[in-house]
């Protein structure tokens, strides 16, 4: 009976443990989201085009301890594996990345442990994102928790080369051909040159003058004894001959 009621209380420590980094996650999916709310309830713009979240497999934690050289103990592994909970937050522009790096930095209940820029200084293969080490406090029914979660925030482009890479690591078994290395540093390069490029795109039509609402809707703005009316465009030419 006693090893039984031993067997309970480890399944019952991991179960919280990893329960943890869910919450920790689920906090984080929050704070996401109503940023997402506010750019597209406030703003015309919204930097964020879709996000991801995972909790690493007991397996990947394990092999990560290994490698490591450290117990195997949930002590262990809450000192050791700072990225249990990972949340990818996937951008527009190389300037939405480092705003929402930013604005996160700012909320008051996340601590910002480590703070990595791999866009300013790439990874030798050519991988760039920002990384954010926070811990988020997590409340359960008896106690408050600070558990780690990694942010990462990269555009589309980065966020698809680093998509490609992680399948060709993981085909090759991390032995991966010289050429093939000279082929994703290439590629990552392209990638920089196409958001550099992508981004004065897309600061030169922020600068142009907008199209007023009316005139995009077909009316045409008329001023009668300092009042404005507006009457649809294709009455414009009839109304200026009979005035």
């Amino acid at each position: 009976m006693e090893q039984i009621a031993n067997l309970r209380k480890v399944r019952n420590d991991i179960t919280r443990f990893m329960m943890t980094y869910k919450f920790a996650l689920d906090e984080l999916e929050t704070k996401v989201e109503i940023l997402i709310k506010e750019f597209q309830l406030l703003h015309d713009y919204n930097p964020i085009e879709h996000t991801k979240s995972r909790i690493k497999t007991p397996e990947s934690i394990l092999r990560k301890l290994k490698r490591k050289g450290v117990e195997v103990s949930l002590s262990s592994i809450k000192k050791h594996v700072k990225d249990i909970a990972g949340m990818r937050i996937i951008c527009s522009f190389r300037s939405d990345i480092y705003r929402l790096g930013h604005m996160l930095q700012k909320h008051k209940d996340l601590t910002v442990l480590e703070v990595q820029d791999y866009i300013k200084n790439p990874k030798p293969n050519g991988y760039q994102s920002l990384h954010l080490l926070v811990e988020v406090p997590v409340y359960m029914s008896d106690r408050e928790e600070r558990v780690c979660a990694e942010i990462q925030i990269r555009t589309i482009a980065m966020d698809f080369w680093a998509s490609l890479e992680h399948k060709i690591y993981y085909k090759y078994k991390k032995d991966v051909p010289p050429y093939l290395l000279e082929e994703l540093k290439a590629a990552a390069d392209s990638v920089t040159a196409l958001d550099q490029k992508m981004e004065w795109l897309h600061n030169e039509i922020s600068n142009t003058k907008d199209v007023s609402e009316e005139e995009e809707e077909g009316l045409y703005k008329l001023t009668i004894n300092d009042q404005q009316i507006y009457l649809p465009t294709a009455l414009r030419e009839l109304f200026t001959n009979h005035r």
